[in-house]
């Protein structure tokens, strides 16, 4: 498993600031699972079925950094153009 660079965030997340992205990279998640991650907040937001809940671990700590993103409009509409 390869280290997540702030490069790698940015690609994937858009500019969301230093300490979220090194918040991400310190849990350990690959960029795959950072692509999942997002897709599944984003997903939410549009009031869709998201299925299983998540199991506690790097993936719901990602999930949870990116919910607080969106809510204070830095991830998705109000923030990147992810959607």
């Amino acid at each position: 498993m390869s280290e997540l660079s702030q490069s790698d965030v940015i690609a994937v997340t858009g500019p969301i600031g230093e300490v979220p992205i090194a918040e991400i990279i310190g849990t350990g998640i690959t960029k795959e699972e950072l692509s999942a991650a997002r897709d599944r907040v984003l997903k939410d937001r549009k009031g869709q079925d998201m299925g299983l809940e998540l199991e506690p671990g790097h993936i719901a700590k990602v999930v949870r950094i990116l919910e607080r993103l969106r809510d204070h409009g830095v991830l998705g509409e109000a923030g990147s153009t992810l959607e």
